[in-house]
């Protein structure tokens, strides 16, 4: 039983609050684009498009925007463009923009991105924007920008979810909320006076799966988000935690300790049959699944101390993937299986490591001392985790794979906890 309590314990040092949130950008790229985001012209709307644009880009770390005083120029076509003074501004890229009302309440945004360099052209997009929708009319074109100039698809209109608590009234109230990407627009899906943990995206990015303590005992939800319905999937006597959507959406990897032992379980969403996945002494949690769907990994303490295995579903023979370190834990593949995240502890001192799967070699690649939670963005070029600052709140933050460039996801009056990426949302 002791066993047990250490591992539930890490897990609920994992929930945790609510309000406004921004990112700050805390540890910037070397050797970054440098690219020019001028004004939209006739952008008059609360939505000032240059700016979401040009945050969304630093945030990755990849790029670093010219600063409004160095914008000299403010050229309407792309005639007026004097690429010899925004190459001598630094600028590798430049982008004009312009908004147009089409209707009540309905706006054509139109931008052009130039190479300075070979000063021509490189992308035109027009589309048609909903007074609403001109923030996500924003990171669209942020992801276009990326794509263009990196090849890598951008992730800017993509959500993550996470967990709040914040002190109210001297009683703890916890949220799992949803925002976009930049950590603006948040939404509360939940509220709870108990612990919400563990949420995890479903394949298309319409559901949540998550856990929660508001009846007492721990029980697995699934959430869809355009309906706000709920459906309970697992309650049974002692752990119900861990919970994890298959790269098919038809089953989730889940912890239940029904048979008197935390084992791992893997249940059809539809009928609710359960599959005993593990039969172990050990305590087994946290699963995982691999993105063909054909393996989990999960963590078990059966080798004496924490670690990572992955087990085949076809033949249930697990094999240990870590070996350092006195405590590793959490993990989860990048959506191309090329790497593994997870937490690696060595004496109190938690950090996130990523292990590069054909070498078999890991990396740390964030500062600790109690980073948790980590979890890809969908085109496997950053990590977000939880950790807390130097003022013991609860703060995520967004890394290059490399752990190069860090920024801050803060919220305004709390803690923020259990980050989730969402995949990409079409």
């Amino acid at each position: 039983m002791k066993k047990q309590v250490i591992f539930i314990a890490l897990i609920i040092f994992s929930s945790i609050i609510n309000a406004d949130v921004e990112f700050r950008i805390t540890q910037p790229g070397v050797g970054a684009y440098e690219i020019a985001i001028l004004p939209f012209d006739n952008n008059t709307q609360s939505v000032n498009l240059a700016n979401v644009i040009s945050d969304d880009l630093k945030l990755t770390g990849q790029f670093r925007t010219l600063e409004k005083e160095q914008l000299i120029e403010n050229p309407r076509y792309a005639s007026q463009i004097k690429f010899p003074t925004w190459k001598m501004l630094g600028a590798d890229y430049l982008t004009i923009g312009s908004v147009l009302s089409s209707a009540p309440g309905r706006y054509e945004v139109s931008v052009k991105l130039f190479s300075v360099l070979d000063q021509k052209q490189i992308l035109s997009l027009s589309l048609p924007v909903h007074s609403g929708d001109l923030r996500a009319g924003a990171h669209y074109i942020a992801d276009k920008i990326y794509e263009e100039i990196t090849g890598i698809k951008g992730i800017f209109s993509t959500k993550i979810a996470y967990v709040t608590a914040t002190n109210v009234d001297g009683k703890m109230e916890y949220q799992l909320l949803v925002a976009d990407a930049d950590g603006k627009n948040s939404q509360a899906l939940a509220t709870s006076s108990q612990p919400l943990l563990s949420p995890k995206w479903s394949p298309r990015g319409d559901k949540l799966v998550y856990v929660s303590f508001e009846k007492g005992n721990s029980a697995i939800y699934i959430q869809n988000l355009a309906t706000g319905k709920r459906e309970l999937m697992s309650s049974y006597k002692g752990i119900n935690s861990g919970p994890a959507f298959s790269p098919d959406g038809k089953h989730l990897a889940l912890t239940l300790s029904k048979s008197g032992n935390p084992e791992i379980y893997i249940m059809d969403i539809y009928t609710k049959q359960l599959e005993k996945i593990t039969n172990s002494w050990a305590i087994d949690t946290g699963a995982t699944w691999a993105p063909d769907g054909q393996s989990l990994i999960f963590t078990s303490d059966r080798g004496g101390k924490p670690n990572l295995y992955q087990i085949d579903l076809a033949t249930k023979t697990p094999k240990r993937l870590t070996f350092e370190g006195d405590y590793n834990a959490g993990g989860s593949f990048s959506a191309d299986s090329a790497y593994i995240c997870y937490v690696q502890g060595n004496a109190n001192d938690y950090r996130i490591a990523l292990r590069h799967n054909e070498s078999e070699t890991s990396q740390i690649i964030s500062n600790g001392p109690l980073d948790e939670t980590p979890t890809f963005a969908p085109n496997n070029n950053m990590i977000l985790y939880a950790t807390k600052n130097n003022k013991g709140q609860g703060i995520l933050i967004s890394t290059s794979l490399d752990g190069a460039t860090k920024n801050q996801l803060l919220v305004s009056n709390g803690h923020i906890r259990e980050p989730a990426w969402s995949p990409v949302i079409n």
